[in-house]
């Protein structure tokens, strides 16, 4: 066997943000479809902070996007919606194979107690046969109580519509201001997609998939891509299908083993340098998703604590990485209120070593404003100081 190819820290870095659509300078006509087939899916979620954060995952790939755009794909069929790590939109020509997922989260839901309804069969029955005569319905037009207050209750109709949902039986059909309605799974996806390979097949081919979207990746990344497969099948797609051996420096200089797509060598000749635009990113971005491993290719540590406890928050609420060309360069935490038109600064913080003089500061201010415009804003204020002005200092 050959020796594997070595891939130096910043080719990684360019190969990793090429991958991810991060690459140019995000202009141009807008294909939305093409965007979210590139990804392979796009999560979703419920928190509007700016812009929730699939419509700023993709509007991060082309600023052209506007937030109209996205939900008509799923009336059309385009897309559907179902659960890979998180809640995502997935392109529907990927449905046969996710036949297996139905399978896998139906059976999960029903042995899990978080989806355990306490309803009978009856009841569960008639929320089916209500959504078959009425056609779709959101959990507003069921009336079944939470038996707590806790934030995380929730009641039995919509545990049993989950587990429905998990299962394929049922689908989202549409959402109304984020609304989702649910709809017999027959009536959402097309008939000529509802059948698909057996599981090996269809594990062989998403684990396929996922390292076409990573470019380079271990079994454990190639795993948790979709979250659709077991360690064991990612271990037995390697075996059967040998990708290209690679191994990959890190931000720290340490060379580790992992695989590459089959047409590796020609990606990383193809893959350009990034823009040296300064770009604002979800917390939700699939390219930071995996938090180990943009630390190990960036050098970047990062966290989401939107759940942590106040006093626990190393940074806060909602902060947003800063990508400038192939390095982070910081973070910021900002807070909108769309109709009072307005977007707050309300925390920053470089990273170590980063300088940031006139040139940085008018690149960020510059994206600020954009993406501003995204969310129908024109207001920026800053509740701290600019940076430069009585910077802060970075945390450890």
């Amino acid at each position: 066997m050959s020796a594997p190819l070595r891939i130096g820290n910043r080719d990684a870095r360019r190969l990793w943000l090429w991958t991810n659509g991060l690459s140019g300078t995000p202009v141009g006509p807008v294909d939305v479809m093409g965007m979210i087939r590139a990804l392979g899916f796009v999560q979703i979620d419920t928190i509007r902070n700016v812009t929730r954060a699939h419509h700023h995952i993709l509007w991060s790939r082309n600023q052209n996007y506007r937030e109209k755009m996205l939900w008509p794909l799923l009336r059309q069929r385009e897309i559907f919606e179902h659960f890979t790590h998180d809640a995502s939109l997935i392109p529907m020509d990927v449905l046969p194979m996710w036949q297996r997922q139905f399978r896998r989260l139906g059976e999960r839901a029903a042995r899990h107690g978080w989806y355990q309804s306490g309803l009978g069969q009856e009841q569960i029955s008639s929320i089916r046969a209500r959504i078959a005569a009425e056609g779709a319905l959101s959990t507003h037009a069921f009336e079944t109580k939470a038996e707590s207050r806790e934030m995380w209750a929730r009641p039995p109709h919509k545990k049993a519509l989950d587990q429905m949902w998990y299962s394929g039986e049922l689908a989202t059909c549409h959402r109304e201001n984020f609304v989702k309605f649910y709809d017999l799974g027959e009536r959402v996806f097309p008939a000529h997609l509802r059948e698909g390979p057996g599981e090996a097949e269809s594990a062989l081919w998403l684990c396929d998939a996922a390292l076409d979207r990573l470019s380079v990746g271990t079994i454990g990344e190639v795993q948790r891509f979709w979250e659709a497969m077991d360690a064991g099948e990612a271990k037995g797609w390697a075996e059967a299908r040998r990708p290209v051996p690679v191994e990959v420096q890190g931000a720290d200089g340490a060379w580790r083993a992992a695989w590459g797509a089959p047409d590796i060598e020609a990606r990383l000749a193809a893959a350009p340098g990034a823009t040296t635009r300064l770009r604002i990113l979800n917390p939700f971005d699939p390219a930071i998703r995996d938090r180990v491993r943009v630390e190990r290719l960036f050098g970047f540590a990062y966290r989401n604590e939107m759940f942590v406890p106040k006093e626990k928050r190393l940074w806060g609420y909602y902060v947003y990485p800063l990508l400038e060309g192939d390095r982070f360069v910081g973070r910021c935490e900002l807070k909108a209120d769309r109709a009072a038109g307005w977007l707050r600064v309300t925390g920053f913080w470089p990273e170590r070593g980063v300088k940031w003089g006139p040139a940085r500061v008018e690149k960020l201010e510059a994206e600020l404003v954009r993406f501003a415009r995204l969310a129908g804003i024109r207001e920026i204020h800053w509740d701290v100081a600019r940076p430069g002005e009585g910077m802060v200092a970075p945390r450890p």
